[in-house]
């Protein structure tokens, strides 16, 4: 099978039945719906037995599976970076003589803006300031030095690397099989090779309906995030109100926008947005870099990434670890949420990487992310270290101490020259990287319980968008931050073991390519 399509007895479409405009493909889309819908009403309905279970699950997760999250993770690195060099790296998604459709600002506009922007934005300057002060690996607080170094290197390493091979091995998969093999843009059909036409049946809709879950979920925890960082923002800016009421306020508004942009369509819609968050991201990175500690911004980026390929490997090993609240609390936690944003990411990658080698898709979609987080790190958290470190201001480590981590990046902001504008900034980029997350993910979860149609009904679009914003007031009001995490991680656990195997679906198709 060099670049021929897969044989197979599926049509797309074969047993949709449309009921009031939704697109019923098989059981995918009753079973995820209902059981949605089931589970925002009961949450909603024992909102303080929901909240104390979920918050009961999030450590028991954490620290019964550890080693399945942190070897899964390492597995994906180790066999993305094996594609590069491999002989297969050759092969073209879409055939041999596809072109791309996207130009690489576009293309990294895009991919960049739904993998990770609610998360930089939240913990791009909490998190090294947090680890700075609470290092990990034993290192001791109060060697300033060696804290700076492995505080960042501890940042960098859940942001780095491992999320985004997690991300390029489903979006690889996807883009493979619909392109390649000529299959429907559905998680189902990356598992052909191993599962044969059986994956149209029962094991088919099973890995469907997880995948749902997970996006659904993960989703669910970036938008969490962003409404806690929103409110957070307005409040501190403008004096507006900061309880749940807001929070839900700003879910449904936003909500309410990203409806418009999913039934403007991927082009018109999700581009456009994510190119005006990436103009807007560049420019509040260009004005810390200008005003702030510029020459330690600079050192800090080099600097991190040599101190993070020093502590990789240690980082990496969950045998045997002391640091156990930096692994349980952090990094499983991680690995748990990009594994359950995976299908979301991997699904909208995939639609917009046609024309690339394999090669040449792994690099841009594993290195250079990765560089560019590494460099957002540096800039937003790097800055916070210096003023704590060097200046002796207090406003993000005193953020960090009372953990209020939505105020950190307002905090750091605050003792820069135009703080105002600087934070309105920021909220509007938390607000439409909110939005780019909840349409895109929308797309992507009617893709997927459409049966792989990339032109699903209105209504159904709208169905996925507004239960996504449910779904996240759901859980914020069915106990906070700590609901969001712990149903990321109980969602994420499954399909880790879906992303492993699918590892191995996609290695054979692509060694019978290649010949």
């Amino acid at each position: 099978m060099s670049e021929d399509a897969i044989e197979t007895d599926y049509e797309i479409g074969q047993d949709n039945v449309e009921i009031m405009g939704l697109d019923i493909h098989n059981p995918v889309f009753v079973i995820s719906g209902l059981m949605i819908i089931a589970f925002v009403l009961i949450t909603l309905m024992f909102q303080e037995t929901a909240g104390q279970a979920f918050n009961d699950l999030r450590p028991w997760l954490s620290k019964t599976f550890d080693w399945l999250f942190m070897g899964a993770a390492n597995i994906f690195v180790i066999f993305c970076l094996a594609l590069i060099v491999l002989p297969m790296g050759k092969v073209r998604i879409g055939g041999k003589d596809a072109v791309p459709e996207y130009s690489y600002p576009g293309w990294f506009a895009m991919l960049f803006a739904a993998g990770m922007g609610i998360g930089l934005m939240f913990f791009g300057v909490l998190e090294p300031v947090y680890h700075t002060l609470n290092p990990p690996l034993g290192v001791d607080a109060a060697n300033t030095e060696a804290a700076r170094a492995i505080g960042m290197s501890a940042t960098i390493f859940h942001w780095g690397l491992h999320p985004w091979a997690i991300y390029a091995v489903v979006a690889l998969s996807l883009a493979y099989f619909c392109y390649n093999a000529k299959l429907p843009l559905t998680i189902r059909s990356a598992f052909h090779p191993l599962l044969g036409d059986r994956v149209w049946g029962w094991p088919g809709h099973i890995i469907d309906i997880l995948a749902v879950f997970a996006t659904l979920f993960g989703l669910a925890t970036s938008l969490g995030f962003g409404a806690e960082q929103a409110t957070a923002g307005l409040n501190y800016l403008f004096g507006t109100p900061s309880g749940d009421g807001m929070k839900v306020f700003l879910i449904i508004a936003i909500t309410g926008v990203a409806l418009v942009s999913v039934l403007a369509g991927l082009d018109a819609g999700v581009k456009r947005l994510s190119e005006l968050n990436m103009i807007l991201a560049l420019l509040l990175l260009g004005f810390v870099i200008a005003v702030g500690p510029t020459l330690n911004i600079v050192q800090g980026f080099f600097n991190g990434l040599a101190d993070y390929a020093v502590a990789l490997p240690a980082l990496s090993n969950w045998v045997g670890r002391e640091d156990l609240g930096y692994m349980h609390g952090w990094t499983t936690f991680y690995w748990a949420w990009w594994i359950a944003w995976s299908p979301f990411v991997g699904m909208f990658i995939a639609r917009v990487s046609k024309g690339r080698t394999v090669r040449e898709f792994i690099v841009c979609v594993l290195i250079v992310p990765t560089l560019a987080c590494v460099a957002w790190m540096a800039v937003f958290g790097g800055t916070a270290v210096d003023q704590y470190l060097n200046d002796g201001y207090q406003g993000v480590a005193q953020t960090v101490n009372d953990w209020q981590p939505e105020l950190s990046l307002f905090k750091m902001l605050e003792v820069l020259p135009l703080s105002g504008i600087t934070s309105f900034i920021g909220i509007v980029l938390v607000i439409v990287f909110f939005v780019t997350s909840s349409d895109s993910g929308s797309l992507v979860i009617d893709t997927i319980t459409a049966g792989g149609k990339l032109d699903a009904p209105v209504a159904q679009r709208v169905f996925w968008c507004v239960f996504e914003g449910l779904v996240a007031i759901t859980l914020l009001l069915g106990g906070g931050l700590g609901s969001l995490q712990a149903l990321a991680i109980a969602t994420g656990f499954p399909f880790a073991i879906v992303l492993l195997v699918m590892c191995v679906s996609l290695f054979m198709a692509l060694r019978k390519a290649e010949r």
